[in-house]
């Protein structure tokens, strides 16, 4: 069976500046046996990357959310896992880290300008756009660009260079 663990934590919360505190999201994935081997291999590689990384830093705390189970994964059709709305406009830049492994972190710094992201200061490719109070599409990718870019990080479609992926 397939599971994934979904996380929230707060990280640094000894600090006394609010600046100096951060918290967020994380997830997990394997392929184990039952639900409390998975919840197991979640605790160890939680407690590896604090050992072994800057995540999970200072007073922390993280909290299992949700825990799901698939015997398979969906064909035909895509299924959303996770959808996240947070209120008011985007003003804090933020860390995310890609497929983190024992050679890189794959962290990468987010941040908003007029409400277009960047990351690692480059702006960011619109992916769709709609309009309010219409499902119709104003723009959509070009496909075969956009999936270069997703395909596990092997070429970058802002710079139209390869990049190696940490995976291989």
């Amino acid at each position: 069976m397939y599971f994934i663990g979904n996380f929230i934590h707060a990280t640094n919360q000894e600090e006394t500046q609010e600046t100096e505190r951060r918290h967020g999201e994380f997830s997990l994935i394997i392929d184990a046996q039952d639900p409390y081997i998975a919840v197991r291999s979640f605790r160890d590689r939680i407690v590896t990357y604090r050992e072994t990384s800057d995540f999970f830093q200072g007073d922390c705390s993280v909290y299992l959310i949700q825990l799901f189970e698939f015997d398979r994964f969906p064909v035909g059709q895509a299924m959303m896992i996770n959808y996240k709305s947070v209120v008011g406009d985007p003003v804090l830049p933020f860390i995310r880290c890609s497929l983190p492994n024992d050679l890189t972190d794959s962290c990468r710094l987010f941040d908003w300008k007029n409400s277009i992201p960047e990351i690692d200061g480059q702006t960011e490719k619109l992916f769709l756009q709609f309009e309010a109070g219409s499902s119709r599409l104003l723009t959509e990718p070009d496909s075969l660009k956009f999936i270069c870019n997703l395909v596990l990080g092997i070429c970058d479609f802002r710079h139209k260079t390869p990049r190696q992926s940490h995976l291989f």
